[in-house]
Parts: structure tokens; C-alpha cells; sequence
């Protein structure tokens, strides 16, 4: 399975996406956004995500008392003092898009799905507070484009109903595993959710957005077949905000892009000698070898016989105990390899 976005291809087959995310990062400042967009790109971001919030439109007054678990400040204060205004959101897609980099971002509510529309963007993201939210996946399924979904706060049997809804459509969907605590003990990942949702959910391509600190999350991940990988991005740690703790920085990207690259190919094959083996092969096994001096007409046993390296012999340790009883036909010297012309 596979889609696009844009003109990065996705699916099992290719190297895994390693997704950017500014997200709030920005503290609502253009400018700051762009820096950090800019690092990312120049450390080599394919795409770059953002979250499109209209805090009034995705939020009640109630938001104004709600207080997140990593902040003492109410999500609605946070989001309002860090959303962008179109014109500026607009201004920083045009910016990623200038550096031939792809801009995607996360609605919250359906007034930015339609200003994301009005940017054209080649795909949405749905975060993990909204998978269950169905009004707002259907109308994002309306305009057709190739979906990415967090899934963190879920039963697996709880996302089936909006991966069957997406999935009927026809709109190709990535699903990733999220745990959504900021940041996230690495104890607390439950990275094998991949492989039940790889094994639940076979037609969608399965990855993971990691809050976690550092990168091991995001390597397992990786090892355990996510073709996605989605990690906030901050240009430097010296910045505040409520996901700095769980950002990646330009040096961490690098090093994350390039394990996508030798991670995917490091578990695949099967459990058998390689070619490149042969050499090894040839100094690290034993072969059977003469423990004493060896009188012609004699016979064979664990006395006169023993392994020892290197495995270049014409009996190996498999042959060891098969020799015993056979008949030597010449005299044979101390410690040397046992030779087929040895015996009858």
C-alpha cells in the first residue's frame, strides 16, 4: 500500500516519512515560526506540520478553566497566545513551500479545514483529540486529500469506526500510534501498539508521532516497522513552550532521518548464513581434529578425537559423533584435521 503527498511517496516499501512538526512551538510569532521551519528544512525535513487553530471556533468558554498537565495555564490562554492568524499562516506555507519543502497542518475545527483548503494543502493531519470526533472527520473527508491520524487516548477496537468510515471512501489514511503526555516516560510508549495496529489495520500504513524525550521512542518505532514517524521540531531547546521538553532539534532530526534510512533494511532477511559470513565461518567453527596420535587400524572415539577452530576441515562439529567406530586407514598425527582419506 502507498499514496502521496504531494510528491513524497508513502508506504511499506519506501524509507519512512520523518514528519517535522513546528506545531506551537512558534509561541504564535511569524518570524520565530519561519526560523524554526528554516532549521528544520536545512537539517533536511521533507515535511513540515503546523496546527491551524481559530481558538473560538474550536473551543467553548469552558476551555478557559481546562489546565493541560504540562502547563498552568488554561489551553484556551495557551492557544490563543499561540495560534497564527491566516495571513500569517499563510505567509509561513508559502515560506516551507519556497524551500521546496511541503507544508501540512492539523485543523481543530471545521473553519480551519476551510482556510487550509484555501491554502491548498495536498493533505490534513488529525490529532489525537479528534478521532473520535466524526462530524469533523467527515467533513475533512469531504475534499478528498490523503489523511494522517494520530490515534493516542484509544482502545483499538475504538478506532474502528472512523479508519472504516475514512477507509470507504477511498481517501488513503496513515494511522499513528500516539501517547498523549507531554512528555512521554519512555515506559509509558506501548510501542507494540504498532504491531497490533500493523496487524489490525491492514490496508493503512501504520507509523508514530512521538512525545517522548529524545529519540529511542522513535528508533524502536522504526525497528518495529513505522513507515511514519511524527516528532515535534524546535530550533533550539532554549525556547518555551508547552512541547519544547518533547522536540527534536536540527542535530536530533539529522541523526533521526538518517536512522530511517538503515533502520527498516536492519530487520528484514531471514535467519541464515550470509555470504559475507563465509570468512568467519571458515576460523570460528571447529572441525574435527585428532586428539592424540592415531594408529593406523584404529577406531574412532571421543579419546582420540576432539573439535577445534578453524571449521576449514573436511568434518565439522555435525560430523563429530557420526565418526565414531569408523576405521583409520593410516597413521594420523597429533592435532590435525581429520581428513576423508583417513578413514574407511
Amino acid at each position: 500500500m502507498k499514496f502521496k503527498i504531494a510528491e513524497r511517496e508513502i508506504g511499506n516499501n519506501k524509507d519512512p516519512l520523518i514528519i517535522a512538526e513546528i506545531g506551537i512551538n512558534h509561541n504564535g510569532n511569524l518570524d520565530q515560526a519561519i526560523a524554526i521551519a528554516d532549521s528544520a528544512i536545512k537539517s533536511g525535513a521533507e515535511i513540515l506540520k503546523h496546527q491551524t487553530h481559530i481558538p473560538d471556533e474550536e473551543m467553548s468558554s469552558e476551555a478557559k478553566r481546562a489546565i493541560p498537565g504540562n502547563s498552568k495555564k488554561s489551553i484556551y490562554s495557551i492557544i490563543k497566545n499561540c495560534a497564527l492568524s491566516e495571513t500569517d499562516e499563510e505567509k509561513l506555507m508559502k515560506y516551507i513551500k519556497s524551500k521546496k519543502s511541503i507544508f501540512i497542518s492539523t485543523p481543530f475545527s471545521k473553519a480551519a479545514v476551510d482556510r487550509l483548503v484555501r491554502f491548498g494543502i495536498p493533505a490534513f493531519k488529525i490529532g489525537s483529540g479528534e478521532w473520535n470526533n466524526l462530524d469533523l472527520v467527515k467533513y475533512i473527508c469531504k475534499f478528498k486529500k490523503p489523511i494522517i491520524m494520530s490515534t493516542g487516548m484509544s482502545y483499538l477496537n475504538q478506532l474502528r469506526t472512523t479508519v472504516n468510515y475514512i477507509n470507504k471512501k477511498k481517501i488513503p489514511l496513515a494511522l499513528l500510534h500516539c501517547t498523549n503526555v507531554y512528555p512521554t516516560p519512555l515506559q509509558k510508549s506501548r510501542l507494540n501498539s504498532i504491531s497490533l495496529m500493523k496487524k489490525t489495520f491492514k490496508n493503512n500504513i501504520i507509523g508514530y508521532s512521538d512525545h517522548t524525550v529524545g529519540l529511542h521512542a522513535s528508533y524502536i518505532a522504526l525497528s518495529l516497522g513505522a513507515r511514519i514517524i511524527e516528532k515535534h521540531y524546535v530550533d533550539t531547546h532554549d525556547r518555551k513552550g508547552p512541547d519544547v521538553s518533547c522536540s527534536m532539534d536540527k542535530n536530533q532530526l539529522k541523526e533521526l532521518l538518517g536512522a530511517s534510512k538503515f533502520i527498516p533494511n536492519s530487520i528484514i532477511g531471514k535467519k541464515e548464513p550470509l555470504k559475507e559470513e563465509k570468512v568467519t565461518m571458515n576460523f570460528a567453527f571447529a572441525s574435527v581434529v585428532s586428539k592424540i596420535f592415531i594408529k593406523k587400524g584404529s577406531f574412532l572415539n571421543e579419546k582420540n578425537i576432539c573439535l577445534k577452530r578453524p571449521g576449514n576441515g573436511d568434518f565439522l562439529a555435525k560430523d563429530f559423533r557420526n565418526l565414531f567406530g569408523k576405521k583409520t586407514n593410516i597413521d594420523i598425527k597429533k592435532n590435525i584435521q581429520i581428513k576423508k582419506k583417513y578413514i574407511k
